[in-house]
């Protein structure tokens, strides 16, 4: 009986080093060796200070940036989940409704049935931090007038800033818009006015 205690007890301990030490850190060690950008946040900076991250979707506040797509968590990444309304909730499509309405209102040049989906539904992720390209070019229009910047300039920001899929295979084109929205600023650091 004590032999069978004590076999349990060590490997109990064994495993416990095994599974919560030296796995963990062996795969954040190789994480940190092969990607050693991505594994530690991906962070940005710009002027000395922490804007965002690559891969975590954000809030943008004012008329005068590219918006990302809706987040059911509130872009709480503490919180991130999508969700779980179904096609069919009344709940659903009111939001849906509502964000199609926001998004006609601040960019006139928009029509209906002509809205990108994603500006107008939540990620699975509640972050995603891409808008495809037509999404970006929805926008231009108002970034254009906000800024007092020519709406030309705004495409070719968004082509520059367009990246293609991985390997030329998987994926679809995307912008991140964080990256473009640090652009934007490098192009037109103050908005003339804001709505």
């Amino acid at each position: 009986m004590l032999h069978t205690l004590a076999t349990s007890i060590r490997m109990t301990l064994i495993l416990a080093l095994l599974c919560c030490g030296f796995y963990p850190g062996a795969v954040t060690g190789l994480g940190q060796l092969i990607f050693p950008r991505q594994a530690l946040g991906d962070f940005v900076e710009s002027h000395g200070r922490v804007v965002g991250a690559h891969l975590i979707g954000q809030n943008w506040n004012g008329t005068g940036y590219f918006q990302g797509r809706p987040s059911a968590s509130n872009y709480d990444a503490m919180a991130s989940g999508g969700s779980n309304l179904g096609p069919t909730s009344q709940k659903l499509i009111a939001g849906v409704h509502t964000q199609v309405e926001m998004l006609l209102k601040n960019n006139p040049s928009l029509r209906r049935g002509e809205v990108p989906t994603e500006l107008a539904t939540a990620s699975a992720s509640g972050l995603d931090p891409h808008l495809s390209p037509a999404g970006a070019l929805a926008q231009v229009e108002r970034v254009a007038r906000v800024r007092k910047i020519g709406p030309e300039a705004l495409r070719s920001l968004i082509a520059a800033r367009t990246e293609a899929p991985w390997l030329g295979l998987l994926g679809e084109p995307v912008v991140n818009v964080l990256d473009l929205n640090l652009e934007l600023e490098r192009l037109s650091p103050n908005p003339t006015h804001q709505e």
